[in-house]
């Protein structure tokens, strides 16, 4: 008889190793040559607290921007690869315009007390752009990302977020003095060529160019510089502080915008613009908000690091 039981053990095998963490996406860079543009509001048409004129001369060095926005899916490995949490995540609550929001009454926490149509809501982030309820499409630009959010995927990617300058430049599309990205008329041919509110802000959107909240990138066609939607969709962060009075004193060749501030330059506008209330999607067109602060219509789009600034 054997003097123990005997032990049936299954074949050894290893734990299996943890995934490799998800490495940068490659960006679809359009490179520029640079050269001087003229920056600034040439109509007449801009807000006198954002500082769109003087109209001035302006020289930027060759660099390399982002096609599109950067997309949830993009965001997303980095957030895989880091365990990031956005600004949005960490509070627990951004704003989401209130006819979008997907929530229950009881997650919808406040109300900006000058744009009532901005609502405070719980569980709104990147991963739920409209609230708690919904849920991002990867193919869409990211959003309720703060400047702070932005400026941490960069250096995840190796990239930064584009000068304020360079932004408008690239947005230009090489068009000189233009009121838009692709010419002087809203509708060219009367077709939609942006993501902006059509009807009457804020209480009816009709929808008319398709959709109501985000669109996918490379939705509209691109510019003179092959760039998407740097019209309306969302406002992209740039890396500069803003003052309304940095036209006036900006030297000429590579503006980097102020020293120091209290808010960073956002561009180029987003779904909810309409010409009744932010007519910023012109491409002159400049507005700031605080660097922790996140919305359901504002991302970014970034530049190689490697390139001049």
């Amino acid at each position: 008889m054997a003097c123990c039981a005997s032990v049936s053990r299954a074949p050894f095998s290893a734990a299996p190793l943890p995934d490799p963490a998800p490495e940068p996406p490659v960006h679809d860079d359009v490179r520029l040559p640079g050269g001087e543009f003229r920056m600034g509001d040439a109509f007449g048409e801009g807000y006198p607290a954002d500082g769109e004129q003087p109209v001035h001369t302006v020289r930027v060095r060759p660099f390399a921007v982002d096609a599109t926005a950067v997309t949830v899916a993009m965001f997303g490995l980095f957030v895989a690869a880091t365990g990031y949490a956005t600004v949005a995540e960490r509070t627990g609550h951004s704003a989401v315009f209130r006819l979008a929001v997907a929530a229950g009454r009881t997650d919808v926490v406040g109300a900006d007390p000058v744009a009532p149509w901005w609502l405070d809501v719980r569980g709104a982030d990147w991963r739920h752009p409209y609230g708690p309820l919904s849920t991002a499409e990867q193919d869409h630009p990211v959003v309720h990302v703060a400047w702070d959010d932005a400026v941490a995927y960069c250096a995840w990617a190796g990239r930064r977020l584009p000068t304020e300058a360079e932004w408008e430049y690239a947005a230009r599309g090489g068009l000189e003095g233009r009121r838009f990205a692709w010419g002087d008329e809203l509708t060219p041919g009367g077709r939609w060529v942006c993501n902006i509110w059509q009807g009457v802000f804020p209480h009816t959107n009709t929808g008319d160019d398709g959709w109501l909240g985000t669109a996918p990138v490379r939705t509209y066609p691109p510019n003179g510089h092959g760039l998407h939607e740097v019209a309306g969709n969302v406002w992209e962060w740039c890396a500069d502080w803003f003052a309304p009075d940095y036209y006036a004193r900006s030297p000429a060749a590579d503006p980097e915008g102020p020293g120091s501030g209290e808010r960073r330059v956002v561009r180029g506008g987003s779904y909810l613009c309409h010409h009744s209330y932010c007519h910023r999607y012109r491409v002159a067109a400049r507005s700031a908000s605080t660097p922790a602060s996140s919305s359901g219509n504002c991302g970014f789009r970034t530049v190689a690091r490697d390139s001049a600034a």
